[in-house]
């Protein structure tokens, strides 16, 4: 008797679960959510063809150095990089001197306390420690930034969907907001202190435009900084910051392929030796 209340009771459940989901499905369907602005006028970035793009990309060390120097001159004022170290710069091709020299130079020192007095202090950066934040902490961030917080770039390629091509293509895509958004969405004007971006999520970013002229950064090699070469070097530069194994990861990915190769033809002719000569 129990066993058979259960199953009705269950049977019940069941019931009710499944008119819940065919009432959400229909009005769904026949009463689908208006669009948004969001939705109709957000932009997808296009592929820009990084080097280290695909199963056998590599790093154009040139490149990823050309985007440091964005990101020291331009970048570095607001965002931290908090998961890199000077010295992981040898990576990129820099000399031990060099990041010496970077280190040193570095326009933000790295707290630390003075042993005589115990007060709060800031010291010269050094190889091994990691690139100090341009901010004491989230208050003081909010507050230079009409309270947004800037995200720490050290992995924003990986944290962003596409997140190289998204990295240009945000940098790049600040525009006027276009009439036809007011016209269909008159309540979506883009905010004071906001900037209209198509590429970003809800289409109204706090940064301002960090690239605002081309020859904003002068390059040592000679390169022409325009402000779509800057982003695509940038973009180089933050791939490299949240992979900076990725070549080691494709040639052991590529070695690890080419072994199986090999593998499946020596079974396959082990397999040939041992049945030779045998009916199936």
């Amino acid at each position: 008797m129990a066993r058979l209340i259960s199953i009705v009771i269950g049977a019940a459940f069941v019931f009710v679960l499944a008119i819940a989901l065919f009432g959400t499905a229909k009005t769904a369907i026949t009463e689908p959510a208006a669009e948004s602005a969001e939705h109709v006028f957000h932009l997808h970035p296009e592929s820009i063809g990084l080097p280290s793009a695909g199963l056998f990309g590599k790093f154009d060390r040139q490149q990823v150095q050309r985007g440091f120097a964005v990101y020291k001159e331009v970048c570095a004022a607001c965002h931290s990089l908090k998961y890199v170290a000077f010295r992981d710069l040898t990576k990129i091709g820099y000399t031990d001197a060099e990041v010496k020299a970077i280190a040193n130079q570095w326009v933000i020192e790295q707290p630390s306390v003075n042993p005589d007095t115990g007060e709060a202090t800031t010291r010269k950066n050094l190889p091994s420690d990691h690139f100090p934040s341009p901010f004491a902490n989230e208050v003081a961030a909010r507050a230079a930034n009409n309270n947004a917080l800037p995200p720490d770039l050290s992995l924003i390629t990986k944290a962003r969907e596409d997140g190289p091509n998204y990295v240009h293509a945000l940098i790049t895509g600040y525009r006027n907001q276009p009439a036809e958004l007011l016209k269909e969405f008159p309540g979506a004007k883009t905010p004071p202190g906001l900037h209209y971006n198509p590429y970003f999520a809800n289409l109204n970013i706090a940064m301002p435009p960090p690239l605002t002229a081309d020859g904003q950064v002068t390059y040592s090699d000679g390169t022409k900084a325009t402000k779509d070469q800057m982003a695509r070097d940038v973009s180089a530069f933050l791939t490299w910051t949240a992979e900076p194994n990725l070549e080691a990861r494709h040639a052991a990915g590529l070695a690890a392929v080419i072994f199986l190769v090999i593998f499946v033809f020596l079974t396959w002719g082990a397999y040939q030796n041992v049945w030779r000569g045998i009916e199936h």
